[in-house]
């Protein structure tokens, strides 16, 4: 293999130019990057090599975005390599789905890639979930996309020592020529404030972040209708107790009718689920109103007389009672005759 030339790179600012490749080093298939830390090497894949990461929770652009990347596609091509991971025959993708869907989509065939070996389903996520953020801030992602993170990072599987070690390779391999003599990983590992708890990093609040927890939990489609906002968070908190094939006859249920989830009828479709109640019709009168809604109380109407006809036969001092008593009279003496 050819060892790719160690030419002294600008200093970047952000994950766009993290993988960037300067202009006169186009990247031939199988290329060799020098890494000490971690087995990876840069080459020119297939596209029909690449697979999605498996439960990929971050959405893909769509609309002019998507539009604007392929696009500039087709006018440069795909500067940036993307990150993907030997998976048997295939390429898993961890960075840079947008770029291998915008690809695809602008007539390409292959796509420059860092390709990282012997990587661990716990270090990808993490290489998926980091690369992320580092594109753009928590606040800025979908209630589904921001449970996926928060469910991640709060997982044990999420180890805060090999997350420290990926984010100090990818602070690696944006400045090269710095070590942790410097002082450069250290505050990597800083940064991830490794003290804090998962909700202290967010700036949520420890009930925000079980309900993130709990979002979580949907299915696809429901996360899909809450970041729509057909249905409401603190609702779909509630839907996510729901057994998962509950789910689903939920979600087609909404499809096929255009009903609304609200509060009283989540709390609902929980308390049949919990009683073992829940089936496909069970949730149709739920949603349409026909089920679990209180039933109003009979009261008896009142009527009310104008002052007119209540002038003519009382009298201003007359009480309520004796009124009343009169009216009984009257009509005994109507319905009798």
């Amino acid at each position: 293999m050819a060892t790719a030339t160690d030419k002294q790179r600008p200093r970047l600012k952000n994950l766009d130019d993290l993988f960037m490749l300067n202009q006169d080093a186009i990247p031939q298939p199988n290329a060799e990057l020098p890494s000490p830390a971690t087995k990876r090497f840069q080459a020119v894949v297939d596209l029909d090599r690449l697979i999605p990461f498996a439960g990929h929770p971050f959405h893909l652009y769509e609309g002019e975005r998507l539009e604007d990347m392929v696009e500039s596609i087709r006018n440069n091509g795909v500067l940036v390599p993307i990150i993907a991971r030997e998976k048997g025959n295939q390429l898993e993708i961890l960075a840079g789905h947008n770029r291998v869907n915008a690809s695809r989509l602008a007539g390409m065939t292959a796509i420059p890639a860092i390709l990282l070996k012997d990587v661990s389903d716990e270090e990808a996520w993490i290489y998926v979930v980091e690369t992320n953020l580092m594109q753009r801030s928590f606040a800025d992602m979908s209630h589904s996309e921001k449970a996926a993170v928060i469910s991640v990072q709060h997982s044990k599987m999420f180890s805060q020592g090999k997350r420290n070690d990926i984010l100090a390779e990818l602070k690696a391999l944006e400045n090269p020529h710095e070590t942790g003599e410097n002082g450069t990983f250290p505050q990597v590992g800083e940064k991830s404030h490794a003290d804090r708890k998962v909700g202290e990093i967010y700036s949520l609040s420890k009930n925000t972040v079980a309900r993130y927890l709990r979002i979580h939990k949907l299915i696809t489609p429901l996360k899909t209708m809450l970041d729509a906002g057909d249905i409401a968070f603190i609702p779909a908190v509630t839907l996510s107790f729901l057994k998962e094939q509950e789910q689903k006859d939920l979600a087609k249920c909404v499809e096929l009718n255009g009903f609304s989830v609200d509060m009283k009828k989540a709390d609902v479709l929980r308390d049949y689920s919990g009683k073992g109640k829940l089936d496909d019709d069970r949730i149709y009168l739920i949603l349409n109103g026909e089920l679990g809604q209180k039933q109003k109380p009979n009261r008896t109407p009142v009527v009310k007389v104008n002052n007119a006809v209540y002038s003519k036969y009382f009298q201003p001092n007359q009480s309520a009672k004796e009124v009343q008593d009169i009216v009984e009279k009257a009509l005994e003496m109507y319905f009798s005759s």
